[in-house]
């Protein structure tokens, strides 16, 4: 199985999901010194950044249960990462979102957590 495909297929799956419902895509696979993320975009007034979890099936987890504390401060770090490098004004609302994919079922988890510090 080539897992990078696949991933790339599945962020482009729930990319047109976001957009059906309304987000605007800004930028994807936002690649940074400690990591990427995965989609970057526009809903609601917010700035969002969102963490796509595929499994197959349940045999291994729920895809959104591999969010954990680890990978959420390594996208809250590229979240400031973006904002330094785009000029985001301190103030700016952001949110960080989930998208799980467990075989063909999509489930959008908005303000899945917190910023951490």
């Amino acid at each position: 199985m080539n897992y990078r495909k696949t991933g790339s297929e599945q962020e482009q799956a729930a990319a047109a999901y976001l957009q059906k419902r309304g987000m605007h895509i800004l930028e994807m696979n936002f690649r940074y010194r400690q990591g990427e993320i995965d989609i970057i975009g526009r809903e609601s007034g917010y700035l969002t950044f969102v963490e796509v979890k595929y499994r197959k099936d349940e045999q291994k987890g729920m895809p959104e249960e591999a969010v954990n504390r680890y990978k959420q401060r390594k996208i809250c770090t590229g979240a400031k990462v973006y904002c330094y490098l785009h000029g985001m004004p301190m103030d700016c609302p952001i949110r960080f979102d989930v998208v799980a994919i467990c075989g063909k079922q999509i489930r959008w988890y908005k303000n899945a957590f917190d910023m951490i510090l």
